[in-house]
């Protein structure tokens, strides 16, 4: 009678670390798929990045820096292999794409262009939908980091090698500031 008071308490406690495998498994998929929607909007984003550069460079020709900053970014897209490099590089990417709309104020015909106006919009329309994909993320995210942190879930997760993960948020706070530009 006692031995199989141990087998199925044994068996009790396999399941229920088979479950809590699984649990984690499937958050952290989730958290993955997440960001592969993300993934799709900031290669829209990458690949329509050149275009805009294009028709602005042509009325701004002697504003180096700013186009340099946008090859930085995009070949760091380019070369980035995880989530934690590609938010890196997206937020670099961010932050040299104000710096286009920025100068863009500074040259009135180039604002009522039509094809930079019409790939602003597109853009926007991308950045938008980053945004709704990075919460969806970061909620995914947060969903995985809290059940994996809690207990007894942070007991298992340690010994199958589970790990708290990044959130898709800007790090440095010089990016959250408005780009100045003066001629």
């Amino acid at each position: 009678m006692n031995n199989y008071i141990i087998i199925w308490v044994i068996a009790v406690l396999v399941i229920y670390v088979i479950m809590q495998y699984n649990r984690l498994v499937a958050l952290r998929n989730n958290r993955e798929n997440a960001f592969a929607d993300i993934d799709v909007q900031l290669k829209l984003r990458f690949d329509l990045v050149p275009n805009l550069i294009e028709t602005v460079k042509w009325y701004a020709t002697h504003e180096k820096s700013v186009f340099e900053n946008v090859s930085q970014a995009r070949a760091a897209f380019v070369n980035a292999w995880n989530a934690d490099e590609k938010i890196e590089a997206n937020n670099m990417l961010t932050w040299a794409l104000k710096s286009v709309f920025a100068l863009a104020e500074a040259y009135p015909d180039l604002k009522a262009n039509t094809n930079f106006l019409q790939l602003q919009n597109e853009l926007s329309d991308i950045e938008n939908k980053i945004s709704a994909a990075r919460r969806f993320f970061n909620s995914a995210t947060n969903e995985f980091n809290t059940y994996l942190q809690g207990f007894p879930t942070n007991i298992f997760a340690g010994i199958f090698g589970f790990k708290a993960e990044t959130m898709f948020q800007i790090e440095n706070e010089a990016e959250r500031q408005n780009v100045k530009v003066s001629f």
